[in-house]
């Protein structure tokens, strides 16, 4: 009757069951292990309301919850050994609180053997243990967890506290077992059935195999019971006698699993998943897990040999971090977190884009191995650990549940990252310039890729400037601590390196009014720059903008300054426009014409426009509110990987210098040589072009190149 309801709602894709189908594969385990779930039906007709039981197959639930729930067999060993840390938490509250009484003092901890021979596996704890009616109400019943029991019973009792390191929540991770086991058989002593004085007796095991039960061979023993099952919907319960405190599963493993009779795998997967569990975890006698887990610590009580010790450990690195972050957060989630800043990065060495770094735990359980979205992209270089202890979490345990709140947990540890590096720039900018130059591109990344940091990511930025030296840098708000009250932008420019920018003709006028520049050397500068568009109120603008007038700007000082410059270069020229037209400058009557001349010489394809600028003095032309240099080499590399061509450059707008000797040279060879004069508008447009970063391939102009110098040397020659 439920059997196709359940085939139908209840067997997802491997990994992927839904935590709505999960409540109610518990809800159905709990009906056939006789905890009935009812429910009313209402009839249309007039007859008393009847009551009917779920059924459920308990074979085909149990195959469910083994083989439909988790998407890697090798996560039960996790589960198996999250149940035996559970189980000396609650072995050491009670002893704590009394209610156990023993002589024994062994260590508590957990141990794991292999057997090749027998093909078996074997997980000890020296733990609480369980009693004949637990083993049956928690091992019988499938999704029925006696940790979660054990935590409400706390929280009732007013002692929450104390569950603090408990690890189960679902009650099916036990049932993982039989992914990789054809039977499993449980033994167990619970504590609460021994008595304190019970004589010391030599534990038995079997021959050849290790001594499992406790750190000692001589632990205080009781009967006990254990628990069989092959997991095709029945077990069997029995009597044991001699047994230690505690419980020891065997697994019996399949043929097909006979790797994880392998030490060394079996070592390698809980270094993985339970390395941080708050016991030792023995294979073969030899403890695996010796990294603690000092995310949990008062970062007061952590060394920096110890946090460097960590970081090499999780971040499988040899160099040591430049910055460590650790702290708690209680909202909106409880998090502890322990992140860590490299000192260095791959992706510039060309080995490819680096994979996330942060591993999300819960309770010192490894939950989702360096999760894609734990972090934002650009922040792929942290490495660390943020672990939760009451994160919502799929069935599997394997992923966070709560989308939502897993968003506003990155947005915490993301906003946290910004403010802490802020705090870094304030209190040592020298290291923090070091670290800067490093992961620059990381935090421009983050500018381009989240807006809703862009402010605060801004204030991180650092560039060279005009007026800083060589290598020097500073940032946005030192760059606007040194702007006159009369400048209202932050001006900046793109150039290959700082020579470059120093003798851009888009400089040129920036030096004349002794302006501040700031100087972009990367492709994805302007990228930035587009995207904040404004800082501090300020509008960010290129020197490459048309509408730039630093006339506007100048201080009276520099206005006076500039007047009598003028004044004294116009006493040098001469004052009347023939002696002008023959010392440097096309007449002011001629210009419209020569500009009209231009503009046809170059043809509407290459041009739109030709105006005369007075910001230029040491080069002929520029070109002006023209695309971003860098984006066009963007779309043209995505042109080219769709197999296209790239997009045509559209026409431009042409300023020319009518003072420069060039564009006189020219004005006066269009009427004397009017080929020559051609080929000279066609390199003074691609010089333009050049020095705007718009020229696709330099190498178009090399045959005109070679035709000039054959005419400059034919007229030398004459």
């Amino acid at each position: 009757k439920c059997t196709s309801a359940l085939r139908a709602q209840a067997v997802p894709r491997a990994g992927r069951i839904l935590h709505t189908r999960a409540s109610a594969i518990c809800r159905m385990t709990q009906s056939s292990f006789g905890a009935p779930f009812s429910i009313t039906a209402r009839q249309l007709s007039d007859e008393a309301a009847q009551k009917y039981e779920f059924q459920a197959e308990t074979k085909k639930l149990l195959d469910i919850v083994t083989h439909s729930i988790y998407t890697d067999k090798e996560v039960f060993l996790r589960e198996l050994i999250s149940n035996a840390s559970d189980s000396l938490e609650k072995f050491r509250f009670n002893q704590v609180t009394g209610k156990v009484v023993t002589s024994d003092d062994s260590p508590l901890q957990i141990r794991v053997s292999v057997d090749t021979e027998k093909n078996t596996l074997t997980i000890y704890d020296n733990g609480i243990g369980m009693t004949k009616d637990e083993l049956v109400s928690n091992l019988g019943t499938i999704a029925r967890s006696g940790s979660k029991q054990f935590v409400e019973n706390l929280k009732e009792a007013g002692s929450s506290s104390d569950s603090d390191s408990i690890i189960g929540q679902f009650g099916v991770g036990f049932y993982s077992s039989f992914m990789v086991a054809d039977e499993v058989t449980v033994e167990s002593v619970s504590a609460l059935d021994m008595v304190a004085d019970a004589p010391l007796e030599a534990v038995v095991v079997e021959e050849g195999e290790n001594v499992p039960e406790g750190s000692s061979s001589t632990a205080p023993t009781a009967d006990g019971f254990v628990w069989t099952s092959d997991g095709s919907g029945d077990f069997t319960v029995g009597k044991t006698k001699g047994s230690a405190r505690g419980s020891k599963i065997t697994l019996h493993l399949k043929d097909a699993c006979k790797e994880y009779c392998d030490v060394k795998k079996v070592k390698d997967i809980i270094k993985k998943y339970s390395n941080f569990v708050s016991f030792p975890v023995l294979v073969d006698d030899i403890e695996v897990n010796t990294v603690s887990a000092i995310w949990a610590k008062d970062k007061n009580s952590v060394s920096k040999q110890e946090y460097n010790d960590f970081y090499k450990y999780v971040a499988n690195a040899f160099d040591t971090p430049k910055y460590t972050l650790h702290f708690a957060a209680d909202a909106p989630i409880d998090l502890k977190t322990l992140l860590f800043f490299p000192t260095l990065h791959t992706e510039k060495f060309g080995m490819g884009r680096m994979e996330p770094s942060v591993s999300l735990y819960s309770r010192k359980v490894l939950i989702e191995n360096k999760p894609a979205d734990l972090l934002p992209a650009w922040l792929r270089f942290m490495k660390g650990v943020v672990d939760s202890e009451d994160l919502p979490l799929s069935i599997a345990r394997e992923k966070a549940q709560d989308t939502l709140l897993l968003n506003k947990i990155r947005d915490v540890l993301t906003r946290k990252i910004v403010r802490f590096l802020g705090e870094r720039l304030k209190r040592d900018q020298e290291g923090y310039v070091e670290w800067y130059k490093e992961f620059h591109m990381f935090i421009k990344e983050g500018i381009c890729m989240d807006p809703q940091y862009g402010d605060q990511l801004a204030k991180l930025l650092m560039f060279e400037t005009s007026q800083t030296a060589e290598g020097d840098v500073c940032t946005l708000d030192e760059y606007i601590s040194r702007c006159p009250p009369e400048q209202k932008n932050i001006y900046y420019l793109m150039a290959p390196d700082r020579k470059g920018a120093f003798s851009s003709p888009y400089y040129e006028t920036f030096k004349a009014h002794d302006k501040e520049v700031l100087f972009l050397y990367n492709s994805i500068d302007d990228f930035v720059m587009s995207n904040l568009k404004n800082y501090s109120g300020r509008p960010l603008k290129s020197a490459e903008d048309a509408s730039i007038d630093l006339s506007a700007e100048d201080t009276e000082e520099q206005k006076t300054k500039r007047a009598e410059e003028k004044k004294e270069e116009e006493e040098k020229d001469g004052e009347s426009e023939s002696k002008k037209s023959t010392t440097g400058a096309i007449p002011e009557g001629e210009v419209d014409a020569f500009c009209t001349w231009l503009k046809e010489s170059l043809g509407e394809a290459r041009v739109s426009e030709i105006k005369v600028t007075s910001r230029l003095s040491d080069s002929p032309a520029i070109i002006t509110d023209h695309e971003s240099g860098a984006v066009r080499r963007m779309m043209k590399m995505v042109d080219q990987n769709n197999l296209g061509h790239a997009s045509a450059l559209p026409p431009q707008v042409l300023h020319i210098n009518p003072k420069h000797p060039i564009v006189v040279g020219l004005y006066k060879s269009k009427d004397q040589n009017a080929p020559l004069a051609a080929l000279c508008a066609e390199q003074l447009m691609d010089n333009a072009l050049v020095a705007a970063g718009l020229m696709d391939d330099v190498r178009m102009m090399v045959p005109r190149l070679n035709e000039i110098i054959a005419n400059a040397l034919e007229h030398g020659n004459k």
